[in-house]
């Protein structure tokens, strides 16, 4: 089968592979869509992060491998041992296998598992494949409302949900949002529907800043012409009760600490490709908290997780799913028309999806 092989930093080949064999407790999903993530991106422009390049170790792979975690299709074969699943069924991937042994599992913190491995970064399979397969407890039925193409939202949105969640946002607050990629603009999202009564976004991409304003943010700014701290304390009472990074870069996490009132939170989720310093003052001697965000909260197949909250959503229709994708192609051109589009901010690319 055909499938993207990640070989390092601007080295990802479309060749054929062979396909993994399903084991009892296993599904093999025939692959409808595949998001390309700004991890992948980062993968791609920078890596390898979080792809081992020496064996993992649960899984024991590294490098080369396929890559595509936010990941549609159908079931075409089920293991022996399956019982919830059949063949046919409309599902997605949830990424993020937990070891279920640590602290942290234990604990129920399973998104901070020490020992966890994620398909399509960390595993033999990926989404960006004709097929992949993967274990029955990371699988999520779809329900008939929601298609297969967006579907391979969910694992972005639930994202975007997770920092909405850890900032702690009420119905009436102000928010910022900094950097309106693809997990950026689920954050807008999250956070318009968590009821906040003014929300900023600054980006530097004209055809981003229109997705914010289209999701519901009511300012948008150009960091490049217009200072977003000067813009948002001249129209706050000291700043917004929450900011959100997602941009990865050390000016962009500076003006989220700087954009917030005294007492304010600023959630970090942003993949930083080197590492950001900033004066501690401004958050010691103003009693600003800085949040980690990462992925989301779960166990698999809890079904009151963040993951089935956003299948929930997107079955309600509460969600603009045009206001995410600006593009869908074939596997065959992932890299030109995929790693490569979206990193030259020209085409103004927010998530690109990929047909096996």
């Amino acid at each position: 089968m055909k499938a993207a092989v990640y070989y390092g930093p601007e080295d990802v080949r479309v060749e054929d592979v062979s396909a993994d064999e399903v084991g009892p407790a296993d599904v093999r999903i025939d692959v409808a869509w595949c998001g390309i993530c700004g991890t992948d991106l980062h993968e791609y422009l920078g890596g390898p992060i979080f792809v081992p390049d020496e064996p993992h170790p649960r899984t024991g792979k590294t490098l080369p491998l396929t890559l595509g975690h936010e990941f549609t299709g159908t079931i075409a074969e089920v293991g022996t041992d399956v019982e919830r699943l059949s063949v046919g069924d409309r599902v997605v991937v949830e990424p993020n296998i937990p070891c279920g042994e640590c602290y942290y599992c234990e604990e129920g913190r399973y998104n901070l598992c020490e020992n966890a491995a994620a398909i399509g970064l960390q595993t033999d399979t990926g989404g960006f494949a004709e097929n992949a397969v993967v274990p029955e407890q990371q699988v999520h039925e779809l329900p008939d409302e929601v298609s297969l193409k967006d579907g391979a939202l969910v694992e972005p949105l639930a994202v975007g949900l997770h920092a909405v969640r850890r900032a702690d946002i009420s119905p009436g607050d102000t928010a910022a949002v900094f950097g309106a990629g693809p997990i950026g603009l689920t954050v807008v999202h999250a956070a318009q529907s968590a009821g906040v009564k003014r929300l900023f976004v600054s980006e530097p991409q004209t055809v981003r800043r229109e997705k914010a304003a289209q999701l519901g943010a009511d300012v948008t700014i150009d960091p490049l012409s217009t200072d977003p701290v000067e813009r948002i304390k001249s129209e706050t009472p000291g700043g917004v009760d929450a900011a959100f990074e997602y941009a990865g870069v050390d000016p962009s996490f500076n003006a989220a600490v700087k954009s917030t009132r005294r007492g304010g939170t600023v959630t970090v989720g942003a993949v930083f490709e080197e590492e950001t310093s900033t004066d501690l003052k401004e958050i010691v001697t103003t009693e600003r908290t800085v949040l980690g965000s990462q992925t989301y909260a779960y166990p698999p197949l809890s079904f009151r997780s963040e993951f089935d909250a956003v299948i929930q959503s997107l079955a309600a229709d509460e969600v603009d799913t045009d206001a995410f994708v600006s593009a869908t192609i074939d596997l065959d051109d992932i890299v030109a028309e995929g790693f490569e589009a979206i990193d030259d901010p020209e085409n103004g690319h927010v998530k690109v999806l990929v047909s096996p």
